[in-house]
């Protein structure tokens, strides 16, 4: 028999965009008229998916979209999707901060939430009052809070400034405090964001030992939001995929993790015709791929091997000198390096009219795990000319695997950083 600690069912939540109270009032009159009609929401059928990279039409949009999913005892849930999916709104409902537009939440026993830093904390209370104001709120006795209070206290490393107000702390400090508060508080179900990111390596090591003892060692249940999915690896069991506000995937968590990386906004390939293809008066590009060390097409790559990104151009008309461009940037559009092509051949030899191939190859154990996008350019020298520079061209993954052969070793925390070279240590 399934123990089922947390359930949700047809879970929705709708957002009105623009200023709060500019035209509120009609909306909300509406509503109260359709219900003592016994009618239905009538702002429940219209809104749209909430991409935030489109400009929409309507002024309401869905984070979430009909969310239904099971949390048994003892099973640590990974929550994992892109920038916007709906992750951090999920979670709010579940811990009860705000309420569903539509659906229900069902669970037994006590939530203890950890969703942005310093969630329930009083900034003029000092650290130890604020340890027992949280536990109150859990539900807690102050006998309770008391036997744990030495546990919690060393947990956080917090212990110097613990009789000093917190709006004094640091974030990491907070975030230290208030998670040692919510794991040593026994509740029964641990809902944790990406708050852990703000802590440092040895910090979230930690933390991590400790959400693994919570699930395995007592059998309590935590719901895990993270974009380290090393960390997600190694501490969920169970994984649900997030996309525009809707699941996608639940299951298995490497398959989670694996339909996570398979964004379909992120090909490998791109091909144009001769109407939309980057192009100058000499030149079209054809197309685009991201090749593994077998030369075949991959989109999700191992940290230790090596990535190569052909591009495929046609010469429209001979007796142009050219070279190549090269940029990479990561899922958060940092810059991360250029490239290019200064001893080409096609410097000092043009091309007659065909189609040609040039390729690019970046070393194994360089890049950090993560999504990357490159683009290309067709430059001129003496004058410098940019003939074209086509951005997003084809993207990428980086996976570091938990465990096995990379410098991650058994550490599954976050590494700082957006490269991440084997050095020559001596």
């Amino acid at each position: 028999m399934k123990d089922i600690i947390l359930k949700a069912e047809n879970i929705s939540k709708q957002y009105r965009l623009g200023e709060v109270g500019t035209g509120t009032l009609s909306h909300d009159l509406n509503r109260w008229w359709h219900k003592i009609r016994g009618k239905e929401n009538p702002y429940l059928k219209i809104g749209e998916v909430n991409d935030r990279s489109k400009k929409g039409t309507s002024d309401y949009v869905w984070a979430l979209q009909d969310i239904s999913f099971e949390v048994q005892r003892g099973e640590v849930l990974g929550i994992i999707g892109k920038n916007g999916a709906g992750k951090s709104t999920l979670l709010k409902i579940l811990s009860k901060v705000t309420a569903p537009t539509t659906g229900s939440i069902k669970s037994r026993g006590r939530i203890a939430s950890l969703l942005e830093v310093g969630t329930g904390f009083n900034g003029e209370m000092t650290g130890r009052e604020n340890i027992f104001l949280n536990g109150a709120i859990l539900g807690m006795t102050k006998k309770e809070i008391t036997s744990k209070l030495d546990e919690i206290i060393e947990f956080s490393g917090c212990e110097r400034y613990i009789d000093t107000p917190v709006k004094r702390y640091s974030s990491g400090m907070t975030v230290r405090l208030a998670f040692a508060v919510a794991a040593f508080l026994e509740p029964e179900i641990l809902v944790v964001d990406e708050v852990l990111a703000v802590g440092d390596a040895e910090f979230q090591k930690k933390a991590i030992g400790k959400m693994q003892d919570i699930s395995k060692g007592e059998g309590r249940t935590v719901l895990f939001v993270s974009h380290n999915m090393a960390a997600v690896r190694s501490l969920c069991t169970r994984g649900v995929v997030l996309e525009y506000g809707k699941v996608i995937f639940e299951g298995n968590i490497e398959e989670a993790v694996n339909r996570y990386f398979d964004d379909e906004k992120q090909f490998a390939y791109k091909e144009w015709d001769k109407e939309s293809s980057p192009k100058t008066n000499f030149l079209r590009l054809l197309n685009a791929k991201v090749l593994n060390e077998k030369e075949e097409l991959e989109l999700n790559h191992s940290i230790t091997n090596s990535v190569a990104i052909q591009f495929t151009y046609e010469i429209l008309e001979e007796g142009n000198t050219f070279t190549h461009g090269f940029n990479l940037f990561n899922n958060e559009n940092v810059h991360i390096f250029s490239s290019h092509d200064k001893d080409s051949l096609t410097l000092v030899k043009p091309l007659s009219k065909g189609v040609y191939s040039k390729k690019i190859i970046i070393p194994g154990n360089l890049l950090a795990e993560g999504t990357y996008t490159c683009s290309f350019a067709i430059m001129r020298y003496n004058p410098f000319v940019v003939e074209f520079h086509e951005m997003d061209i084809v993207g990428f993954n980086v996976i570091d695997k938990f465990g096995g052969d990379t410098a991650r070793g058994n550490y599954n925390g976050n590494f700082p950083g957006i490269v991440r070279p084997i050095l020559n240590w001596k």
